[in-house]
């Protein structure tokens, strides 16, 4: 067990009620789970105020409170630490309890609106290849080398992401690859770690619901680069009209990647069907089997953060050309006479199922009917539904319109 002293380290504290020389047995978010002996943290979210749960906290057997709100009773058997942030305090607090296990090994963070799951899973299976000891935090599932964990958001919570990246650490991995979601950074589920370098792919229309306008989801984006330390790098693709923004105010190395505009690590397209792409990358003509111009992104910010974290460059190159996509990313299903070809993506966003149906255009033979099936998500950005839509019904030649998860 740890002190609670040694757990509020570097945390912005306006008041303690009690001794912070207690011991503590865990960190808690959530209410239900609380034991004796745990810190529970009181967050403000959107939808659940927490602070109404602190008194089932105490009768659970809480060592500790961290909340923004003192409650109106103050239990003497009880330490209250009142925080200004109670989001950023459990980020740092969390950190701290499980040994400040980011600090022990290279992290990438990836985000963006489309390509993060392909970008940090291809990372994570060239550093397997490359031998190395790698973890993956991604929406289709968490990964420390070859153990297999289920995921159940894009990033998890503050304590759950520590817990995975010391666990990542006893493992003995020296790098590892997440995706960094817009929600993720707003909430502060991300305060705390130590990243070695973040890459932003791309930016659309997305998460509005969440946002409200394209300009807060920039800047949710942004904050990201904003807080990277100097020892960082800062990479981004410089074919986005918006990814300049990213490196305004950020303190990290700056480095771009792009296929159509000037960059550090720049590639070209030289033929792409459906057999895969042939690539000029870097001077290098590279063969893969992956498909369309959003691979070719992909796969040159693959290339471009092994370069940043010093792997060589050919035997890089040489992998690259053996990696297949994660599940769910125009992942192809092949009838028997090869006469039908079935395509499955994750497509969720305007800007993706158009990259989807624009690959299929530029690689099928010519006379082939295009039949589209696709959904949105319920209680989600209702704005990019009928722009959706539209798309769906200018590149297929028919379309079903049907539900994603409908949720409530």
């Amino acid at each position: 067990m740890i002190k609670l002293k040694d757990i509020l380290h570097d945390v912005s504290i306006q008041q303690v009620v009690g001794s912070t020389d207690v011991e503590v047995k865990q960190l808690q978010l959530d209410s239900r789970k609380v034991g004796k002996g745990d810190c529970f943290v009181a967050i403000k979210g959107t939808t659940v105020d927490a602070h109404k749960f602190i008194s089932n906290c105490v009768a659970q057997g809480a060592t500790a409170i961290i909340c923004e709100e003192l409650p109106n009773e103050i239990s003497e058997k009880v330490t209250y630490v009142k925080v200004q942030n109670a989001a950023k305090a459990v980020g740092l607090a969390a950190s701290n309890f499980y040994g400040n296990p980011s600090a022990k090994m290279k992290v990438i963070g990836v985000t963006g609106t489309n390509g993060k799951t392909s970008t940090v899973t291809l990372l994570f299976r060239l550093f397997q290849q490359l031998q190395k000891n790698a973890g993956l935090l991604s929406t289709v599932q968490n990964q420390i080398n070859d153990e297999i964990i289920p995921s159940t958001h894009t990033t998890p919570d503050t304590i759950s992401l520590n817990k995975l990246v010391k666990q990542m650490v006893d493992a003995g991995c020296e790098y590892c690859f997440m995706e960094v979601s817009s929600h993720a950074v707003d909430q502060r589920r991300i305060e705390g770690l130590k990243f070695t370098g973040a890459v932003f792919t791309n930016i659309t229309h997305d998460h509005l619901d969440y946002h409200k306008t394209f300009e807060n989801y920039l800047k949710a984006k942004k904050r990201f680069f904003d807080e990277l330390p100097g020892s960082a790098f800062a990479l981004i693709n410089a074919d986005d009209r918006n990814a300049s923004i990213m490196l305004q105010n950020t303190k990290a190395k700056k480095c771009t990647y792009a296929l159509k505009t000037p960059a550090d690590f720049k590639t070209k397209i030289i033929e792409n069907n459906v057999t895969g792409l042939q690539l000029e990358m870097d001077g290098v003509e590279v063969y893969t089997r992956l498909i369309g111009e959003f691979n070719a992104y992909n796969l040159t910010a693959v290339y471009a953060t092994a370069c940043l974290l010093g792997i060589d460059k050919q035997e890089c190159l040489t992998i690259l050309s053996s990696l297949t996509p994660p599940e769910g990313r125009f992942d192809q299903v092949i009838s028997a006479n090869e006469k039908i070809v079935g395509i499955v993506d994750y497509a969720h966003t305007p800007d993706a199922l158009k990259n989807v149906l624009q690959t299929i255009h530029a690689v099928k033979n010519g006379n082939e009917n295009v039949l589209t099936v696709v959904g949105c998500g319920g209680d989600r950005d209702v704005t990019k539904r009928p722009v959706m839509a539209e798309i769906a019904c200018r590149y297929s030649n028919k379309v079903v319109l049907t539900s994603d998860n409908p949720r409530s």
